[in-house]
């Protein structure tokens, strides 16, 4: 079963009065890459969180948000009082050496840098909100994966399909490939015959026989189409038995439109080159979701 790369994730969770939210989003990109956001209070988890989405998933651009919800104010924030204490009184010994009266308003004290900075928690506190982060973020997390797989499976439906027609029109260019070498062999006899009537000479039998093989040799693609069949077992093969299969799925691809344009190149018939630009055109569009294959 294969994943895709686009899902959606959520959890929640509370500790000592703090409420926390989690959100994981993630889209499509050749590699893993991560983009953390998380409050001050947590930003000493932000390795551990990188650890966990990597152990969980292994290709794709990953959105992850952690917000605070009904956080108590002493929590979040700290106020350096010795600071503030500093900053007042320097401000009345100022007033007072100038003659300047007046009232120091406390709200744009606190607006001085370095007055108001972020919580630092205790050791015991760290601890109990890297379980409860971790906690939720795998519930997320699993969460996530089920939505990938459920895509998943949709995608590995959709490109069994495409490979299905594929198949049948290999089977088609199998069956026509015997016609058209003996269409070309009575089509060349025929011609030959016309030119030498009214020179009244006769058909050299094995120059016929020589002229066919040439053209058979050049224009045989039972090779490309043998290993065309064969990228298409591997595809499938592939689909079923790896949950992380999008780079692999990805290099069969490439190899099948490789093959299909080697077929093209060499077909002489009209009927093969028909099959050949249907084939492409599925290869295409399974190279299109493919990019969505973890």
């Amino acid at each position: 079963m294969i994943n895709s790369m686009t899902g959606y994730g959520e959890a929640q969770g509370e500790s000592h009065g703090i409420s926390y939210a989690v959100t994981i989003k993630t889209v499509n990109n050749r590699y893993f890459k991560a983009a953390i956001k998380l409050p001050e209070l947590a930003a000493f988890l932000e390795e551990d969180i990188e650890k966990l989405l990597r152990k969980n998933i292994s290709r794709g651009t990953v959105n992850y948000v952690l917000r605070l919800k009904e956080a108590p104010v002493d929590v979040l924030f700290d106020i350096d009082e010795a600071a503030l204490q500093a900053v007042a009184e320097k401000l009345n010994r100022v007033g007072s050496t100038a003659g300047i009266e007046g009232t120091i308003e406390l709200g744009n004290l606190l607006n001085l840098p370095g007055v108001i900075r972020p919580a630092t928690p205790d050791e015991e506190q760290v601890e109990q909100i890297r379980n409860v982060i971790l906690r939720i973020s795998q519930e997320a997390l699993d969460k996530l994966k089920h939505m990938r797989a459920v895509e998943g499976g949709f995608l590995e439906a959709d490109l069994k399909k495409h490979c299905g027609t594929i198949e049948n029109d290999l089977g088609q260019i199998n069956a026509r490939s015997p016609v058209v070498m003996q269409r070309y062999t009575e089509k060349l006899k025929k011609r030959v015959n016309e030119l030498l009537a009214n020179a009244e000479l006769k058909l050299d039998e094995e120059s016929l026989v020589r002229e066919v093989a040439i053209f058979a040799d050049r224009s045989d693609i039972s090779e490309e189409v043998a290993r065309l069949d064969s990228h298409l077992k591997q595809f499938e093969q592939c689909c079923q038995g790896n949950d992380q299969a999008g780079r692999r799925l990805d290099f069969i691809s490439q190899e099948m439109l490789r093959e299909a344009n080697t077929i093209a190149s060499k077909a002489s018939d009209t009927e093969i080159t028909r099959f050949v630009v249907d084939i492409k055109c599925q290869i295409d569009r399974i190279k299109e979701q493919v990019q969505n294959v973890e």
